[in-house]
């Protein structure tokens, strides 16, 4: 069974840094590429990072190049999200997904084609205090 289990939210006051973490199971996990997404209240959800198989390509929304840095750990079939510089509005909850879409070469996969995201974890909730 595909699982994936994020942890490491919180509440923290801006400027401030949380790192989260995508625990991975049952599948291949260097195979496919990692998302991370975020929905705020009354928001729809919204592509935040995502890193390919292989060579690890990666990919930022605007709203957090320079501040956001993802990375993942083979070993331990973890995916993280480094989060600095923290602002208010970062306040979501986190969740982070597997891309099933097609072929992407050695570029890092679609980040806003999120129906091509699948097996969504159940999310933790980032509060940033201004």
């Amino acid at each position: 069974e595909v699982q994936l289990v994020e942890s490491g939210g919180g509440l923290v006051q801006a400027g401030g840094s949380l790192r989260l973490s995508c625990a991975a199971s049952g599948f291949s996990f260097d195979d496919y590429a990692i998302g991370w997404f975020r929905q705020a209240p009354g928001k729809e959800r919204e592509g935040v990072s995502c890193i390919g198989s292989g060579n690890g390509a990666t990919d930022y929304a605007d709203s957090v190049k320079g501040r956001f840095t993802i990375s993942r750990d083979t070993a331990k079939n973890t995916v993280y999200l480094q989060m600095n510089s923290l602002k208010p509005e970062d306040t979501a909850v986190y969740y982070c997904a597997v891309y099933i879409g097609g072929p992407y070469g050695t570029s890092p996969p679609p980040l806003m084609s999120l129906r091509e995201y699948a097996y969504w974890g159940q999310g933790t909730q980032v509060t940033v205090s201004s």
